[in-house]
């Protein structure tokens, strides 16, 4: 599975992966398969409400207002899983 590198303007890093529950729950939310969003609409913001649930189930306090989360952001690169694992 995929997973996501997420790294905060203050410097902490976090990462999660992309489980099928990520899954499911970006479906619910966005009304569109999982994979077909990626690859036909591309959206970087897409990418970070999946950050927003991530950091969220981690246990992590994380404003609820997306856009307040954002603004705390730095990067979010989506990393390939370890195929020796």
């Amino acid at each position: 599975m995929a997973q996501l590198k997420i790294t905060f303007t203050d410097g902490k890093e976090l990462s999660g992966e992309i489980t099928p529950l990520m899954e499911y729950l970006f479906e619910q939310h966005y009304k569109i398969g999982f994979h077909k969003a990626f690859r036909e609409q591309e959206m970087q913001s897409m990418v970070y409400w999946l950050s927003h649930e991530i950091v969220k189930r981690s246990g992590e306090p994380v404003d609820a207002k997306l856009e307040n989360f954002i603004a705390t952001l730095k990067s979010v690169e989506v990393l390939d899983s370890d195929p020796l694992q």
